[in-house]
């Protein structure tokens, strides 16, 4: 199988991942599953950082992708700047991201509860308290990991640079 193919296939619904973890999850052996979401408009060093990152808390990480529609929601009618597929395709080409997941709504809290992971990572610019599906993951022992930014990295940043 080729490079393209492999990341194409990274890229799958809901249904398949829940089909996938109940795979994974009735095995002997654990598998800590770590999830994160976002935009991930314009990818950069952040983005990359903060994913791998993520990806040496568990064994798999899944990336929740948000639409461009819902990307314009939070984000206003100017963006995405890259479309869906794009930013799909970029994030399934990264070797320490399992599988990405695009959703409509504003928040993954649906593919929170659906994948139910060992381990709910966002960035540090949060509190855990701010952090959608953040209660429910400790519900049943999970945990919530905040990481470090990269000090100026930001697709704000970046944008703002090439408007200058």
């Amino acid at each position: 199988m080729g490079f393209h193919q492999d990341i194409e296939q990274k890229i799958i619904t809901l249904d398949e991942m829940c089909k996938r973890l109940d795979t994974l999850r009735s095995r002997e052996t654990k598998c800590n599953v770590v999830f994160t979401n976002g935009c991930f408009d314009l990818l950069h060093r952040g983005h990359a950082d903060y994913l791998s990152r993520a990806r040496d808390l568990g064994d798999l990480l899944i990336v929740g992708l948000n639409s461009d529609s819902s990307v314009s929601r939070l984000k206003g009618p100017s963006r995405p700047i890259s479309n869906q597929n794009s930013r799909a395709y970029l994030l399934a080409s990264f070797a320490f991201v399992d599988y990405v997941i695009l959703f409509e709504d504003d928040t993954p809290k649906k593919l929170i509860e659906a994948i139910r992971p060992d381990i709910l990572v966002k960035g540090g610019d949060y509190k855990k308290e701010e952090v959608v599906g953040w209660d429910f993951v400790e519900s049943y022992g999970g945990k919530v990991a905040l990481l470090d930014l990269v000090r100026g990295e930001s697709t704000t940043n970046l944008v703002n640079r090439m408007n200058r």
